[in-house]
């Protein structure tokens, strides 16, 4: 399950030396998460609607280069189908030549319920997963 999406660092982003601020980098991580997820048919809101949150519990980011200001980002988010307790999304950012890589890492996040208990990963995110899984030629999220 991988999805790509754009986005361009706006001049907000940068520092005084021009350069994207480190931290914008997980930002543009939900950015690709949340696309990864509008891409199968299902927004943040859907889930949280239904009655799961999904809250970050690790984080890490490996930077490679800097992105500067107007740079068109393309945003690489899969999923690791191999947590079953949660879920992790692992991303790549490149330049918009697709070829440079930027920074690369992952993001773990727990499922909630609405009391806020930690809980199995619905079934619904599950199926969604299984059906865009590599080799499924019903769904293709790129």
């Amino acid at each position: 399950m991988v999805h790509r999406t754009t986005c361009r660092v706006i001049y907000g982003d940068t520092d005084r030396m021009g350069q994207a601020y480190y931290g914008n980098y997980f930002r543009w991580f939900e950015v690709g998460r949340t696309e990864l997820f509008r891409a199968a048919g299902l927004s943040y809101k859907d889930i949280e609607e239904r009655g799961f949150f999904l809250p970050v519990s690790e984080c890490r980011a490996r930077y490679h280069m800097p992105a500067v200001y107007d740079d068109v980002l393309i945003v690489e988010t899969g999923v690791d189908d191999s947590v079953k307790g949660g879920i992790k999304f692992d991303y790549r950012i490149y330049r918009e030549d697709g070829r440079t890589l930027l920074a690369e890492g992952f993001t773990k996040h727990a499922f909630l319920d609405r009391s806020g208990r930690v809980t199995r990963p619905p079934g619904f995110i599950r199926e969604l997963i299984a059906q865009a899984a590599p080799g499924n030629p019903q769904c293709s999220l790129s």
